[in-house]
């Protein structure tokens, strides 16, 4: 009997897979902390035989190198990536064998990159599941326009094309298990359904559109929309095609008040990862707030000027310990310093520790009917606005732009909204830290129209809106961040 476990990291959207028999298996697109690979490997008493990617990420640095290096295993890696390591290169039509009567065997699958390639798991000559990586994904695929601009609509087809061979090949009854799609910023496209990530190929063949569309309406609809890119994706590629080294998780250097103090003066990013709401009632003046159970990996590595030595806050050890296992896998590898406590640990003797409030969009209703003059500033994307419907006279500035954007935000106090409050809270501590007067509306955007302040998305662009994308960006303490195209990705 053949086994697959996955290790699902919900912070990226993103899952791995540890698949074999009763001795030996395979490890398809590991993390970069591969401890937990190997316990894994542990737990079923199955030696690592193989380690296998997909493609090279653009959305999170690989542990696949190291951890063929530790185990001995055979690195497969698709002969079209361009790497500068040593790996076993895998075409199409390959095969291993993982253990007795289990075989993997490799199929061409281009469109997320122009190497992608999946892996079909075969028991005694019969598919039961397929490592779809970036290629098909639940409901969706992968984008196409994270590797040049000039192949995005080719890829887009090539991901049509590629979608309807697995279909053809392999049975209804196979088991899709993508790396990317839930909530990965990597997804064409949010997906019309999750099922709690179960899906199989005649799931995929009912309900999947680059199976149920003709090539051109698919690929005018995946065009359509893509939406925008994390600024660190830039980074990925190159780090994992190069060869990512292994990550160093023992504890950062402790900071004091007066480190904490000297850290902000000299313009690096002091990190609160306690949850909004209590960051709000307190914090350090200067420090940022993303959440540690939040997307903190994903939006940390977006809008941080790449490099910047990054201090971080929690109230507890394991949270420092757990948030620096998040950020190895988007490549910030060591915070500069951290501390523990609360916010009269943190800032020196005679200082208040800084806030602001917390509201609803009853509460914004509520001032507006007042007529008190109010800037409300609205954080999501370009996507979720024209779709999603956007409140009268708001000021339009994608979480992502702001940190270059912070003077367009007009004068006056700023009530801060996204979807569901995370990237308020994110945005309001932005703000907050360049001295403006700030509300966080802490609440679901639909709680907007129950309160009378929404309009349709028709006239979206009428307010103060977004630059145009691949437009470069200067972050709050310096530094550069670059914007460009994609797709729908996680709401918060």
């Amino acid at each position: 009997m053949f086994f697959v476990d996955t290790l699902e990291f919900e912070g990226l959207g993103n899952r791995s897979y540890l698949a074999g028999g009763a001795n030996a298996a395979v490890v398809v697109d590991p993390p970069r902390d591969i401890d937990q690979v190997i316990a894994a490997a542990a737990r079923r008493g199955v030696r690592i035989a193989y380690v296998a990617e997909t493609h090279v990420h653009n959305d999170y640095v690989t542990g696949g190198l190291e951890l063929a290096r530790l185990t001995g295993a055979h690195y497969l890696v698709p002969a079209g990536a361009s790497v500068s390591f040593a790996r076993t290169p895998v075409a199409d039509g390959d095969s291993v064998t993982v253990d007795e009567g289990l075989e993997l065997r490799a199929i061409a699958t281009p469109g997320h990159t122009p190497h992608h390639t999946s892996y079909a798991l075969q028991e005694d000559g019969r598919g039961v599941a397929a490592f779809t990586g970036g290629s098909l994904l639940i409901g969706t695929v992968g984008r196409p326009d994270l590797v040049e601009p000039r192949l995005t609509e080719r890829l887009a087809r090539a991901q049509h094309a590629s979608a309807h061979r697995l279909a053809a090949e392999l049975a209804d009854e196979v088991r899709v298990l993508p790396t990317h799609g839930f909530g990965s910023f990597c997804s064409s496209s949010s997906p019309s359904r999750v099922d709690g990530g179960a899906t199989t190929i005649g799931d995929e063949r009912r309900n999947n559109a680059a199976l149920t569309e003709d090539v051109d309406s698919f690929v005018a609809g995946m065009l359509a929309a893509l939406d925008d890119v994390p600024a660190y994706y830039a980074h990925m590629g190159p780090a994992n095609a190069e060869g990512p080294a292994p990550v160093d998780l023992t504890p950062p250097e402790p900071a004091d008040a007066a480190e904490i103090a000297v850290r902000l003066a000299a313009g690096e990013w002091v990190v609160d990862l306690r949850n909004r709401v209590a960051f709000a009632d307190g914090h350090v003046a200067g420090s940022f707030n993303f959440e540690g159970e939040g997307k903190l990996a994903t939006y940390l590595a977006w809008l941080i000027p790449w490099g910047k030595p990054v201090t971080l806050l929690a109230g507890t050890p394991e949270q420092i310990a757990a948030a620096q296992r998040e950020l190895t896998r988007v490549g910030i590898d060591r915070p500069a310093a951290a501390a523990t406590g609360d916010p009269a640990d943190w800032i020196r003797e005679g200082e208040r520790p800084a806030s602001f409030p917390r509201a609803r969009f009853a509460d914004l209703a509520d001032v507006r009917r007042r007529g008190e003059r109010v800037v409300v500033l609205d954080v999501r994307r370009d996507s979720e606005r024209a779709g999603g419907g956007f409140i009268d006279g708001s000021v339009h500035i994608p979480i992502h732009e702001l940190p270059g954007r912070i003077g367009d935000v007009p004068p006056g106090t700023v009530w801060v909204h996204c979807a569901g409050g995370m990237r308020a809270a994110i945005a309001a501590s932005l703000l907050d830290a360049a001295g403006r007067e700030v509300v966080g509306v802490d609440d679901g955007f639909e709680a907007a129209a129950d309160a009378g302040l929404t309009s349709s998305a028709s006239s979206a662009s009428s307010s103060t809106s977004s630059t145009s994308s691949n437009s470069t960006s200067t972050g709050p303490n310096g530094g550069s961040g670059v914007g460009s195209r994609s797709s729908r990705g996680p709401i918060a």
